[in-house]
């Protein structure tokens, strides 16, 4: 998933004019890497849910636990980077993340699924940092009036991270066929052991070599040179420096940010939910049947959806209104999910994938529309939309309860809700109430 932490845009650096070509392109390796981060938890659903015989609610605290990082550290790593700097910032968070992902380790070798969960709480966490610290550099590495083509540049890579993830995690972590209890009894206790040795090494490995990229890149930041940053006025969406309305003490006086913050909620909720539950529903007989090894690959699609219709939103946002693009795709989204559920075999498999073409633009759409003409209230607003990403969190595990009482099939009903949310927020709920 592409989220975004707290943007401010409004920054200053020191000699401009310089060419960031360096800076940016190493900047990007970090979109990339926290893409491929998260959407490998998609992986580790289905293989974990087999390891420890989860149901869909008790597998679905990976999402919860990882996500809901977001809400914790949040606000509290941007108070914490404003006094170290941004460079720093980025630094702790790879850190951060590197050791967490050590922590798989462990984790693995002991069988232990809460030692899991607590990998993934700290791995969230350093990618929270990470965000938070290196959106503002993206914003000003060149010319202002170019920052949002540079940010769409870099949020295409995090796409193409989540695009590579699952293909990757299928070859090493679900190839690896998980025997149940039942399965082992008749195995000699030499091979029983051998087997579960395979087992662990089978998520010991992959994250390992991640471990080691990450304080690879930590390293790197450290030592290169990056522009300062230093804070300057809020300006409103129009440049002119003030707020467009001055009779709200606070962003939660805006309605429009209010609601755009539920759309952030049930977006990543949804998209979330659905990647979370691809493995075993395409898994499903009447389905597709595939094995977990070959439909994590298929999950792809649906992340490589979102990375086309980035570059395609780019372009149809120039000609048409943001809102009615939102409303449009977040509709279409709705029906496909609404058409997974009332059919099987192949329109079933694809109507599922081919949502993420349609969620591609929705979380930076949501973000600037739900944040425009705040004013001076525009950092706390983005900090408001930032915590709302704690969606992915809690809305996979609501599902995974349905899911378990009425089966996994129309379990999507609850990301349906979410889309329609969406369309309405696009078509209408995003007008601010003094633009009326």
């Amino acid at each position: 998933m592409a989220v975004s932490a707290p943007l401010n845009t409004n920054v200053k650096t020191s000699g401009n004019g310089q060419n960031y070509t360096f800076a940016l392109t190493t900047l990007t390796s970090l979109f990339f890497m926290w893409g491929f981060l998260t959407c490998l938890n998609d992986i580790l659903i289905p293989h974990l849910k087999s390891v420890f015989d989860l149901n869909y609610t008790q597998v679905m605290l990976i999402q919860f636990c990882f996500f809901f990082a977001y809400f914790v550290v949040s606000i509290p790593s941007g108070k914490f980077i404003e006094k170290i700097g941004y460079q720093r910032g980025i630094v702790i968070g790879l850190t951060t993340a590197g050791i967490g992902t050590l922590m798989f380790y462990p984790a693995a070798g002991m069988r232990s699924y809460p030692l899991f969960l607590a990998a993934l709480f700290v791995l969230a966490a350093g990618i929270t940092i990470l965000q938070v610290a290196a959106n503002p550099y993206v914003a000003i590495l060149g010319k202002s009036k170019t920052a949002s083509s540079r940010l769409n540049l870099t949020q295409a890579f995090n796409s193409l991270g989540t695009t590579i993830a699952p293909y990757f995690g299928s070859l090493l972590i679900l190839s690896v066929v998980v025997k149940t209890a039942d399965e082992m009894k008749g195995m000699l206790p030499s091979d029983v052991e051998t087997y579960k040795a395979a087992e662990a090494a089978a998520v010991q490995n992959p994250y390992i070599g991640l471990a080691a990229v990450l304080f690879v890149i930590a390293a790197i930041f450290a030592f290169i040179k990056l522009p300062k940053i230093e804070a300057a006025s809020v300006s409103s969406s129009d440049g002119s420096g003030a707020s467009y309305d001055e009779k709200h003490k606070s962003a939660w006086g805006y309605k429009h940010l209010v609601f755009g913050a539920i759309g952030i909620f049930v977006y990543v909720g949804a998209e979330v939910s659905i990647g979370s539950f691809l493995v075993n529903y395409l898994g499903q007989p009447f389905i597709a049947g595939l094995k977990e090894a070959e439909a994590g690959k298929y999950v792809s699609f649906y992340w490589g959806g979102a990375m086309i219709g980035r570059f395609l939103g780019s372009y149809v946002q120039r000609i048409v209104k943001p809102g009615t693009v939102l409303g449009v795709n977040a509709f279409v989204a709705a029906t496909l999910v609404i058409v997974t559920m009332l059919t099987t075999g192949s329109i079933a498999m694809w109507s599922v994938l081919i949502i993420g073409l349609f969620n591609s633009i929705m979380f930076p759409t949501i973000f600037t529309l739900a944040i425009d003409g705040l004013g001076k209230h525009t950092g706390q607003g983005s900090g408001i939309l930032c915590m709302a990403i704690v969606g992915g969190a809690i809305i996979p595990v609501i599902q995974g309860a349905i899911a378990d009482s009425i089966g996994i099939h129309h379990a999507f009903i609850l990301p349906v809700v979410c889309y329609l949310f969406i369309a309405y927020y696009g078509f209408k709920g995003h007008i601010p109430s003094y633009a009326k």
